[in-house]
């Protein structure tokens, strides 16, 4: 089934209505859609690379929308909507024993979740559920979406199609790593 989508997505970055096509999956993908918008962000981008941070920044806005979605589903149809497509992602018992403490570090979590790949609808559903503050929400969205769609757009800006590999099979790596390196530093700085 993945793999279908995962070739769905493929051939909507070559269509006429790409944009379009990115705007739709990125909104989903914060919700409830399995597939990531990179997969049809990236051969857009190596087609035409003085469009990339125009394609960013559709991709941004749009995840950023389709966030909201999340929030939305947690915060009014958790039950409904949200229980299911998290049970879907296999994170239903996660997201019950991590829901008590969330909102301490719901910030941090949003950023994360925003740049890693860790399923980033999970945690949209999960701010609505807890009631992270609306606001908090928003600005670490759009801080971690934006890093995460226009840095990979300005590595195929400028290194263009010899830097695919790399996005597609260690950017998430690489982000994971700063997310570690980060969070240790202020660690360090609180404790040490």
């Amino acid at each position: 089934m993945l793999r279908k989508l995962y070739d769905w997505t493929i051939r909507l970055a070559e269509s006429p209505h790409a944009l379009w096509a990115l705007a739709l999956v990125a909104f989903l993908e914060s919700s409830v859609f399995p597939i990531p918008p990179d997969v049809i962000m990236i051969p857009m981008i190596i087609a035409a690379p003085r469009k990339a941070f125009l394609i960013a920044g559709v991709a941004l806005a749009a995840s950023v929308t389709g966030g909201v979605l999340g929030y939305v589903i947690g915060w009014g149809l958790f039950e409904s909507v949200g229980r299911p497509v998290l049970e879907f992602y296999g994170k239903d018992a996660y997201f019950d024993s991590f829901r008590q403490s969330y909102n301490d570090f719901g910030a941090w979590a949003v950023l994360i979740a925003g740049v890693t790949p860790f399923p980033y609808k999970v945690i949209t559903i999960l701010s609505g559920v807890t009631g992270l503050n609306f606001g908090v929400f928003m600005v670490a969205s759009v801080i971690a979406r934006g890093l995460r769609f226009f840095l990979v757009a300005a590595l195929l800006w400028k290194f263009g199609a010899p830097i695919r590999d790399f996005i597609e099979r260690r950017l998430g790596l690489m982000f994971i790593l700063f997310v570690i390196l980060l969070l240790g530093g202020f660690y360090a700085v609180q404790y040490l």
